[in-house]
């Protein structure tokens, strides 16, 4: 089993395009995976263990399987880390121990990008965005690559001077404009498009009233805009058991999964004036498609023997007690 670090990954130049390619892939087929709920614990406040299994069959080409864990220490740098256990699932064999940080930074922007291309109204052009880290860079990041010509003027939350690094990083990107703003409402009212990458919000961020008919609101960890889910036309999840227990699910005016709407079985936004909810919570199928295709990449290149090794010395014979 080899041991696939974060350097490793960074270090081979994956595009933008390409982890929206994978994530567009993993949406239209995720009902082809056995993909339980994920676990989730959370021995205190603000902090959680996340335990993620899936298995990607291979319909006569390679079949995919692992475990994530993703867990929040608030006190951490980072707070969110993560690992991911890879499987051949046609053979049972552990194929790598893989640093998660980078792939789930990627694959969650780039599911948060494909959901506001799918559902944002269509001349949307005002992003309000809060919770500045690395998360809602990726969406920014892949949604600058997808819609290079698109005219887009972005709202950043200020918190702790990351607003005026955010904008640096994006300076570079000529249809790309940012204004500072002092207040969830600020950043709420007048957007097309709402991005909440905050990892924790123990209230709802603003009153009704400020959420303008036709916006998208995205909450990528799916906090602070419960008060949404009973007024809004439409909710759409990444998948049902991750949100079938929400307080409010049995009120939704409207709810289906994004893979229903991108493979035409279930009407995605049918109106300029609809306000709509996804929670893109995490699924990792993702995760487990990102990773394999990076395991496939450095095999391609030849790299696998360059990786260090886990010998776990399993048994060659039936143990019996």
């Amino acid at each position: 089993m080899k041991v696939i670090t974060f350097e490793d990954i960074n270090a081979l130049g994956i595009t933008p395009a390409e982890c929206y390619s994978w994530s567009e892939f993993v949406i239209r087929n995720k009902k082809k995976a056995i993909l339980p709920p994920k676990i989730s614990m959370k021995p205190r406040d603000g902090v959680f263990c996340n335990v993620m299994p899936s298995i990607i069959p291979g319909n006569g080409e390679d079949s995919w399987g692992g475990v994530k864990v993703v867990t929040r220490y608030p006190h951490r740098v980072p707070s969110l880390e993560s690992r991911i256990l890879l499987e051949d699932a046609d053979t049972g064999e552990f194929l790598a121990l893989m640093d998660g940080t980078w792939i789930t930074t990627m694959r969650t922007g780039a599911v948060a990008a494909h959901s506001v291309e799918l559902l944002a109204r269509s001349d949307f052009s005002t992003i309000g965005i809060m919770g500045l880290g690395n998360v809602s860079r990726s969406t920014m990041l892949i949604l600058a690559d997808r819609m290079p010509d698109r005219e887009m003027k972005i709202k950043l939350l200020k918190y702790k001077g990351q607003e005026e690094s955010f904008a640096e990083r994006f300076k570079a990107y000529p249809n790309l404009s940012f204004t500072y703003v002092d207040t969830p409402e600020e950043m709420v009212s007048g957007s097309d498009v709402v991005l909440s990458g905050a990892t924790f919000l123990p209230n709802n961020v603003c009153e009704d009233k400020y959420f303008d008919e036709g916006v998208l609101v995205q909450p990528i960890h799916t906090l602070g805009f419960t008060n949404c889910d009973l007024f809004f036309d439409k909710v759409f999840a990444d998948d049902t058991g991750h949100v079938k227990n929400f307080k409010y699910f049995d009120r939704f005016r409207s709810f289906a999964e994004v893979g229903e709407v991108v493979n035409g079985e279930k009407p995605g936004r049918t109106s300029d004036s609809e306000r709509i909810l996804v929670y893109n919570i995490g699924i990792s199928v993702h995760d487990i498609y990102y990773a394999a295709s990076i395991y496939d990449i450095i095999k391609e290149k030849g790299g696998l023997d360059a990786l260090p090794d886990i010998d776990m010395k399993d048994p060659t014979v039936k143990f019996w007690v």
